[in-house]
């Protein structure tokens, strides 16, 4: 099993560079005009649920952060696809 130490050494500038890539993407959207709306919002829970997961793995808060967690389906899909974060 590998070491903190391993791990920091094979995952450390991979992850330095999307953190970094999560703050540029911040940035431009503080730098732009007009509203945002539920991914953003949603990006922020996300990030709250990273730093202060509970008794959970990181991944999971946030990939919970994300998930709609609706139980009654939509009547008709309007798309096909998907937003990547629920809306309220």
């Amino acid at each position: 099993m590998p070491s903190k130490q391993d791990i920091l050494d094979l995952y450390f500038m991979d992850s330095r560079y999307k953190l970094i890539d999560i703050a540029a993407f911040l940035d431009r959207i503080d730098r732009h005009e007009g509203e945002t709306d539920f991914r953003y919002d949603g990006f922020h829970k996300a990030l709250e649920a990273m730093l202060n997961p509970g008794d959970k793995p990181r991944a999971q808060a946030v990939l919970e952060a994300l998930s709609d967690h609706s139980d009654e389906p939509i009547p008709e899909a309007t798309i096909q696809g998907a937003f990547g974060a629920a809306r309220k």
